[in-house]
């Protein structure tokens, strides 16, 4: 596969990098840390009223601008890379891939609606420890109602909407709620990585009616299953970013940083190090677009999903290991200060070593790949 941008993804990229510079300094991103929501809301209603960033995957003939998973991935490596505070992720990655593959229905228009409109929302597909695969106890439906304990949830304090991964009598089921009511129960929690608000949800008998179903059954399945392939991809993407800004940072640190009377970024052993984040950059970066490419054509129906595994198990496994590999040499090249609070670096580190664990570590992927290899079951 050849891939290169066509001139509207550039200016996409470039927009969407002046931006980030622009909103998203070390000021910024510390501020918002310490927000109630962890996020500034005049900067996410910029981002959806002037740039429209939530509309960007959705059909035209819904209102969006009918982009691909590509437009998509380049907004969020620009936004890992200046860790950007919103809910971009939890509402255009998760919650709006889930709804835009479910059936036609009144929770679905009312869902995408809100989400043109401007309001958050995220998907809900772990259990009370966090777990997202098939050992998940995820929320189950009973007698009507809905019940059970969701944690490490996206955005999952503040969301204004929820898609709700739920089992009912084995069956998967994806519902729309509303945290609004009084049987939902929220709270942000403490993580290392500041920069990303994960929250706890609890449902506590919350009545159900037919107008909260998005759909059930192996549909469900196969579309949650979707969900976390393509939020895999657009981790990755993050993790590029992020890797992208820890070396460019280094950089610009050792340029600066003068020992035995001559910059270190003049020694060869510091240059080897910017070499080898570089190389592993680079290769991240590929992977990423690779799959990206592979995302859009799953979502048209034209690649299976053991081509879309495969390809996001690719992404994350390379791009985890360049975020970790750069953010940590970053706080290498940095010396003793890096790893302080009133240097990035560190909090750069924290995102790194954060995404790493997300949806699966580099070796739980390999080993993917290699029973997918084993079985035959590849692209």
């Amino acid at each position: 596969m050849e891939f290169r941008f066509t001139e509207e993804q550039l200016m996409i990229q470039d927009m969407a990098a002046s931006f980030v510079d622009e909103v998203s300094t070390s000021e910024a991103v510390r501020a918002a840390m310490l927000s109630d929501k962890g996020y500034d809301e005049e900067t996410w209603q910029r981002i959806t009223q002037e740039l429209c960033w939530q509309a960007l995957t959705i059909d035209e003939e819904a209102g969006g601008l009918g982009l691909g998973y590509v437009e998509l991935v380049a907004l969020l490596e620009q936004a890992g890379r200046k860790l950007l505070c919103s809910p971009f992720f939890g509402t255009a990655c998760l919650a709006l891939s889930a709804l835009k593959q479910c059936p036609v229905s009144p929770a679905k228009q009312t869902a995408i609606e809100a989400i043109l409109a401007g309001q958050t929302a995220t998907l809900v597909h772990t259990d009370s420890a966090g777990r997202w695969d098939d050992s998940a106890q995820l929320p189950c439906i009973k007698s009507g109602a809905l019940e059970g304990i969701a944690s490490h949830v996206v955005n999952g304090d503040s969301a204004e909407w929820l898609v709700v991964a739920a089992r009912e009598n084995d069956a998967l089921v994806l519902l729309l709620v509303s945290p609004a009511c009084p049987q939902v129960k929220r709270r942000a929690l403490t993580t290392m990585d500041q920069t990303r608000r994960l929250g706890g949800i609890q449902f506590n008998q919350l009545p159900l009616e037919a107008a909260h179903r998005l759909c059930e059954g192996e549909l469900a399945e196969r579309i949650l299953a979707a969900c976390l392939e393509l939020a895999r991809i657009g981790a990755a993407a993050d993790m590029v970013g992020v890797a992208q800004q820890a070396l460019d940072s280094s950089v610009g640190y050792i340029q600066e940083r003068v020992q035995f009377g001559r910059t270190i970024a003049s020694f060869q052993a510091v240059k080897h190090k910017c070499a080898d984040v570089m190389l592993k950059l680079e290769s991240s970066r590929s992977s990423l677009y690779y799959a990206a490419c592979i995302a859009d054509e799953y979502l048209a129906n034209h690649a299976s999903m053991a081509a879309l595994q495969e390809a996001a198990s690719i992404a994350n496994a390379y791009a985890s290991e360049a975020a970790f590999f750069a953010a940590g040499v970053g706080i290498q090249l940095h010396g003793g200060v890096g790893i302080t609070s009133e240097y990035d670096i560190q909090l750069y580190f924290k995102r790194a070593r954060a995404l790493e664990a997300y949806l699966g570590l580099p070796h739980w992927h390999r080993e993917r790949l290699a029973s997918m290899l084993l079985e035959g079951d590849v692209a």
